[in-house]
C-alpha cells in the first residue's frame, strides 16, 4: 500500500503536493480521493480482473462515454491499473434511497440506454447474466443447480431492445449532489437488454412487488403487461444469483482485505430463494 500511495503521489496531473485519503466502500477496487491546490479527484486502483470480465480499459471507455451523456465524472487521467477522475460533492445512496428515488433513477436509466452506447469508442463488453452465472459457476466449481437454473430464468426473457446498460445497480454506484444524481463505476457496463438494469435496481433495492409494479409502469410508460412482467421476475431472480455467485467468486478469487464475501452471497441467495418461489411451475 506505500508503495501505491507513493506511485499515485507522483502522478503527472497533480498541482503542487497532493494528499491521499482512502476511500471505502469498493468491493474490487483500492480508491482515494486526492487533493491538490486544483480541486478533488477520485483515483480508482485495480488491473482487469479476468475471473469477473472485468477490463479497465473498456470501463474507461465507457466512464467516458458516459461523462459524454452527462451521467458520470470526467476521467481526467488515465495510466496501467490507475483511473482518475474529478470527484463529485455528494452522499451516497443506501438501500432505501433505490426504491425512494426510483423515478429518478429510471430517468438516470434510460438516458444510459439511449446515449452511453452511442459515445462508446473502441471494444465494448457484452453484458448477458446467464452466460456470467454459468462462467462463474465453471470459475468455483460450483453446484450444477445454478446452472439449470440460469436455463430456466433465461428460457422466460422476452425480445427486447439491445442497450447499453451499467448493469451493476448496487447503492453505493449512485450519488446525489444536491441538484442531481450521477452514476458511477462502469467495470460492468456493456450492450444487453433493458431488463437486467431494471431486475438489478430491484433486487439490490429489496424492491416489493408494488414498488416493482411502480418501476416496470416509469419505464415502459405504463405498458408492461404480463410476459413482460414475468420475464422481469425471473431477470431479478438472475439478478440476485449473479450477485451471490460474484461474491462467492470474489471469495475464492479476490479476498480484498475487509470485505465479507461469504455475507454478502448469503444476503443475496436469501434474496434468491424468495424470489425463486414467486416463478411460474
Amino acid at each position: 500500500m506505500d508503495a501505491l500511495r507513493e506511485r499515485l503521489s507522483r502522478l503527472p496531473i497533480w498541482q503542487g503536493p497532493v494528499t491521499l485519503e482512502p476511500l471505502t466502500g469498493g468491493l474490487t477496487n483500492i480508491s482515494y480521493v486526492a487533493t491538490d491546490r486544483s480541486g478533488k479527484y477520485v483515483v480508482r486502483c485495480g488491473d482487469d480482473i479476468p475471473v469477473h470480465h472485468v477490463f479497465r480499459d473498456r470501463e474507461r471507455a465507457a466512464s467516458r462515454a458516459a461523462f459524454e451523456a452527462g451521467l458520470s465524472p470526467e476521467v481526467v487521467h488515465e495510466a496501467p491499473g490507475i483511473t482518475v477522475l474529478r470527484f463529485i460533492e455528494s452522499r451516497t445512496f443506501v438501500e432505501e434511497d433505490l426504491r425512494r428515488d426510483a423515478a429518478r433513477v429510471v430517468a438516470l436509466l434510460k438516458t444510459c440506454h439511449r446515449e452511453v452506447g452511442r459515445r462508446l469508442h473502441g471494444a465494448a463488453n457484452v453484458f448477458w447474466v446467464f452466460h456470467v452465472i454459468r462462467d462463474y459457476v465453471r470459475a468455483i466449481d460450483g453446484d450444477a443447480k445454478y446452472v439449470a437454473l440460469a436455463d430456466r430464468l433465461e428460457a422466460a426473457q422476452v425480445p427486447m431492445p439491445i442497450v447499453f446498460g451499467h448493469n451493476d445497480l448496487l447503492p453505493g454506484n449512485l450519488l446525489d449532489d444536491g441538484h442531481r444524481l450521477w452514476l458511477i463505476d462502469w467495470e460492468y457496463a456493456g450492450f444487453g437488454t433493458a431488463m437486467f438494469d431494471l431486475a438489478n435496481l430491484s433486487s439490490n433495492g429489496a424492491f416489493s412487488a408494488a414498488d416493482d409494479t411502480a418501476l416496470l409502469a416509469l419505464y415502459f410508460d405504463g405498458k408492461a403487461d404480463d410476459r413482460l412482467r414475468a420475464s422481469f421476475v425471473a431477470m431479478k431472480a438472475a439478478s440476485a444469483l449473479r450477485e451471490a455467485l460474484w461474491a462467492m467468486v470474489s471469495d475464492v478469487h479476490l479476498r480484498l482485505p475487509g470485505i465479507d464475501y461469504a455475507r454478502h452471497a448469503r444476503t443475496y441467495l436469501a434474496r434468491l430463494d424468495a424470489l425463486v418461489g414467486e416463478l411460474p411451475r
